[in-house]
């Protein structure tokens, strides 16, 4: 397939709307992440059991649920850009107040931190479907994605450094200052624009409309469906991964630790190249279909993964990152394609819903499967049944598209 070049003005607009938006997302993943890898000290003084903080990343995705669920009806009001300040504006005030160290401070931090999260992404595609062309539209929507995998690198380097070096509860409004700054550059960089308020429908009337958007059509319907199934598989790989490798495989902790870094950064390289080959072979859902089908073969086969070499090992770890992380950014630029035009902020924030429930009932589901069978691996290849479901589903679309392409 031929790649149209970009004309020189709309390639300068289309790289600054593409770096702000991934630094957002950059930015957003690792506050809220924040704590988990400074669980233990910062347990102590939360005075509560290290383990809790599961509980605060699931608080903080169920208000992410609630944002992208508004998200839609505050984007008509307000515009991209000015959601987008104040999701940094959250992230900010909930970064500072969870140096508190206080619970019910912590709680509505956690709150205030997952709203911002779940209404930046679909300002931030609305602000990328504006000036992404369509033949490069994966590929872009993927780059910023990527900064998902990378924000959650960042948390686990820095936050314990940071931690050792001055504390964390020193640290947390210092890097406060980061998303402000974000808040600078979008309100020098959008000064001259203008944006009237736009009354309409109440957010709950807002989100019931976009939910029949999001349902009035089958390929969003299938996107939405493979956004809860493909993120709870992958959030529950992020979350046992090392667990596995230390209670069913003899691993020490660090070099676990070490190697689920490694898978991250996998997981983000596989964002960009998802996207590029998507572009490349022109349909979306026929990557969507083999990042599934890759993703099952490769949880069914992490029950013979003791028996392997330990670079064996490691390297389907990581070939299992790659798929799993994969599919994030083609299924945003499929929602954007399939939008209604002048919808995608809308759209998105509806479609989103779907992939917060599973990043919410992943893991809790994988708790409930392991209590059962008792080992990390064989509840991998129990929950493949997700990802496979959603690979034979992102199939019949592809095909389904292919042949009203043709008609």
């Amino acid at each position: 397939m031929l790649i149209e070049p970009i004309p020189a003005r709309d390639a300068e607009t289309l790289r600054h709307a593409l770096i702000v938006t991934s630094l957002i997302q950059v930015a957003a993943t690792a506050i809220a992440l924040a704590l988990t890898p400074i669980a233990p000290r910062a347990a102590l003084d939360f005075g509560v059991g290290a383990h809790l903080v599961g509980y605060q990343i699931s608080l903080i995705y169920f208000a992410g649920a609630i944002g992208s669920a508004t998200a839609g009806t505050l984007l008509h009001r307000f515009g991209a850009v000015r959601i987008e300040i104040v999701a940094l504006a959250l992230f900010a005030l909930g970064l500072t107040l969870l140096a508190t160290a206080r619970l019910p401070v912590a709680i509505f931090a956690s709150l205030l931190i997952g709203f911002g999260y779940g209404i930046q992404n679909p300002a931030s595609s609305q602000i990328l479907g504006r000036v992404s062309p369509p033949h490069r539209r994966n590929i872009i929507f993927s780059i910023k994605q990527a900064g998902v995998p990378i924000g959650a690198v960042v948390a686990s380097f820095c936050f314990p450094m940071l931690d050792k070096a001055v504390g964390w509860r020193a640290a947390f409004p210092v890097l406060a200052l980061l998303p402000l700054m974000l808040i600078w550059h979008l309100m020098r960089a959008h000064r001259d624009e203008r944006h009237d308020y736009r009354g309409g429908a109440s957010l709950l009337r807002g989100l019931m409309q976009e939910q029949k958007l999001v349902w009035g059509r089958g390929e969003l319907r299938i996107l939405s469906l493979l956004g809860l199934l493909y993120s709870a598989a992958q959030l529950s790989l992020s979350a046992f991964i090392v667990l596995m490798l230390v209670d069913n495989d003899g691993w020490p902790l660090i070099e676990a630790g070490a190697v689920a870094g490694v898978v991250q950064l996998f997981g983000a390289g596989g964002r960009v190249f998802w996207g590029w080959l998507a572009d490349r072979a022109g349909s979306g859902f026929a990557i969507l279909s083999f990042i599934g089908i890759a993703s099952t073969a490769g949880m069914l086969a992490l029950p013979w993964l003791p028996g392997m070499a330990t670079l064996v090992q490691i390297a389907l770890l990581c070939a299992l990152g790659f798929c799993l992380s994969g599919w994030n950014g083609v299924a945003m630029a499929e929602i954007a394609r399939f939008s209604p035009i002048g919808q995608t902020g809308r759209v998105m924030g509806g479609a989103l819903v779907y992939t917060f429930l599973g990043v919410m009932m992943g893991p809790s589901s994988f708790a409930v499967i392991y209590e059962h069978v008792r080992d990390y691996a064989q509840t991998f290849a129990i929950i493949s049944v997700a990802t496979g479901l959603g690979g034979v589903a992102a199939a019949l679309m592809a095909m389904r598209v292919a042949q009203v392409r043709r008609v």
